[in-house]
């Protein structure tokens, strides 16, 4: 695996960080959506043959990235093409390829992705929205919190538990709910955060499905789960990255020009000193954001698991210290609303917390890379 960009990856890089010029920090989120699908840049990872660009995840997360480094980032690109595509077109039905693959290609279409629940957490074992076959399809009850963009989205793909009928245990399946579908209940959660996509709690009230609503192989479990947590994780690092890169590009160019005692107070070391270990930090995390992808993109899923859990981790790292440092540098202007880094503050938590905290992916590296024995 080379470090090195390809000229088609640098290319890409350049053309949307033009796009996310055009459009600026105070974008419209339907229109550069709109404008990203007609270009191909949403459905750069999908196949060619569904009116994708026949990439993968290292494509898509330049594209996050830069849009997210001009202060325009596209947080349903981490769900519906990333997520939610990434699962149909490897293990939907041709059906369900030809269905939704060329309208979540280019964003005539959007779906949302619902896992977490209330009393679940991070521990994806202890999903309890069931689905029991019916005579003809499913019937789905439970409920979600924390669902990115439902109100925008066509469906959402959510995550429930059905009973093996071997063992007899609870596995997770997917399944696509229609946005109008009786039974599916959504609200608003009243967020601090300042972003495009709202956040919504869902209730399932016995919703019912047709049979091919289902995912996939009922069986296939947790391959087909990581097969879209895994995109997540590199597209959550990508997302940080570019909001980290935006934080920092508007933090230098004020200490370039801002002057205190003659001189721009780039010059002094408290301040470029901090400001060079921000840029250090989010370049490392972004090697690992791209060693996580090329990994994913080389169908190694298990390598990809532990690379996209510490690029995760890294990126959400690099970016709170980023911001931090950028509003720190601005001084009184980093909390006013003309130089836009105050919304920041709490937008960077997001890296740390979403879609899996820091804590349980030192878990995971502590479990899986090192070998060490579980606290739970």
């Amino acid at each position: 695996m080379t470090v090195m960009e390809s000229r088609d990856h640098q290319d890409l890089r350049a053309a949307v960080a033009a796009l996310g010029r055009r459009h600026g920090q105070d974008y419209d989120r339907a229109r550069l959506w709109a404008e990203a699908g007609k270009l191909g840049y949403l459905g750069v990872n999908l196949p060619e043959e569904y009116g994708g660009g026949g990439g993968g995840i290292s494509e898509l997360s330049i594209v996050l990235e830069e849009s997210g480094a001009a202060g325009c980032p596209l947080l349903m690109m981490i769900v519906s093409p990333a997520i939610c595509a990434t699962v149909i077109a490897r293990f939907g039905t041709e059906e369900q390829k030809r269905t939704w693959l060329p309208g979540l290609a280019d964003g005539s279409l959007s779906m949302a992705f619902g896992i977490t629940e209330p009393d679940a957490g991070s521990n994806s074992h202890r999903i309890t929205t069931t689905a029991r076959r019916t005579g003809d399809g499913w019937s789905l009850t439970g409920r979600k919190v924390f669902v990115s963009g439902v109100d925008i989205a066509d469906a959402t793909l959510i995550v429930g538990r059905t009973e093996d009928a071997g063992t007899g245990k609870l596995k997770p399946c997917l399944f696509i709910v229609p946005r109008d579908a009786e039974g599916f209940h959504r609200s608003a959660i009243d967020m601090e955060l300042q972003a495009q996509e709202k956040q919504f709690e869902l209730v399932l009230d016995d919703v019912r499905l047709p049979a091919d609503a289902l995912v996939g192989d009922e069986d296939a479990g947790l391959l087909q789960l990581f097969a879209g947590l895994n995109p997540e994780r590199i597209m959550t690092a990508a997302f940080a990255i570019g909001m980290g890169r935006h934080a920092l590009a508007k933090a230098v160019a004020y200490a370039k020009e801002r002057q205190v005692f003659q001189v721009p107070i780039g010059a002094h070391q408290a301040i470029a000193h901090p400001l060079a270990q921000a840029h250090i930090e989010l370049e490392l995390a972004r090697l690992m954001m791209q060693k996580a992808a090329a990994l994913y993109d080389a169908g190694d899923d298990a390598g990809a698991g532990e690379a996209a859990n510490m690029a995760k981790y890294a990126a959400g790292e690099a970016c709170v210290k980023a911001v931090d440092q950028a509003v720190h540098t601005l001084g009184g202007n980093g909390l006013t609303r003309e130089y836009g880094l105050a919304k920041l503050i709490t937008a960077a938590r997001v890296a740390r917390i979403a879609p899996v905290s820091r804590e349980m992916i030192l878990n995971y590296v502590s479990h899986q890379s090192l070998g060490l024995p579980k606290s739970y």
